[in-house]
């Protein structure tokens, strides 16, 4: 069973609308969709944007729909002039940009108190998308104080808001974890909100467009 993990509606849409559906449940507030895609058994958890709600999804995934691979997808941020707008990128290693013990125990920024690493490396396919390295916080917005955190000390390419939850859940969880992004605006590049709103559909319909090699892949 491949669980995906999946924050928005309009994100989900993409498979659901190419899923046969056996059955459809809200679990601790998610709504689950089990069925078949691509001709493989999937259980897609709408999780809701965030940390919280991703990593939860997740676990419902794991504990209840016995997922044994999972699947995070959706639309995010570039970050630099390799990421372009509406483009898909399978993301390769992940960090929580907002996590930061840094003045307690002097690990870089973004790791995780179990352990030694910041970034979380992720399973990879074989897919002809470029490989970019994920960065994920509870915020959206146009920050240069962020931007520089990301670009500067972290290299991310791309952020998000749910991506390293997920990644963190299945490291827990001792389950292969792959993530695909399409992006949706790029920083620098006038306001996020404004570009997000006009590619997003772009960015889902190519998203769309891979998911036939994505899922032959897993």
């Amino acid at each position: 069973m491949i669980g995906a993990v999946i924050a928005m509606q309009s994100e989900a849409d993409i498979l659901l609308n190419e899923m046969n559906v056996h059955r459809s449940l809200v679990v601790s507030g998610k709504k689950i969709f089990v069925g078949t895609a691509y001709g493989k058994d999937v259980a897609v958890c709408l999780c809701g944007v965030g940390k919280v709600n991703a990593a939860l999804g997740t676990q419902i995934l794991v504990s209840k729909f016995d997922a044994e691979k999972l699947l995070n997808f959706g639309v995010a941020g570039g970050l630099n002039n390799d990421t372009k707008l509406c483009e898909v990128y399978q993301i390769f290693a992940a960090v929580q940009f907002d996590f930061d013990l840094v003045q307690l125990n002097g690990t870089k920024i973004g790791t995780l108190n179990e352990y030694t690493e910041n970034y979380l490396l992720l399973n990879q396919l074989d897919l002809p998308f470029n490989k970019k390295k994920l960065g994920t916080a509870d915020r959206f917005n146009d920050s240069a104080a962020d931007y520089q955190l990301l670009t500067k000390e972290l290299n991310a390419d791309i952020r998000d808001m749910e991506g390293a939850a997920v990644v963190q859940a299945a490291y827990a969880a001792e389950l292969p974890v792959y993530s695909i992004k399409a992006i949706s605006d790029v920083a620098g590049s006038g306001s996020t909100t404004e570009q997000f709103l006009v590619n997003k559909d772009k960015a889902l319909q190519n998203l769309k467009n891979a998911l036939p090699m994505i899922f032959d892949k897993l």
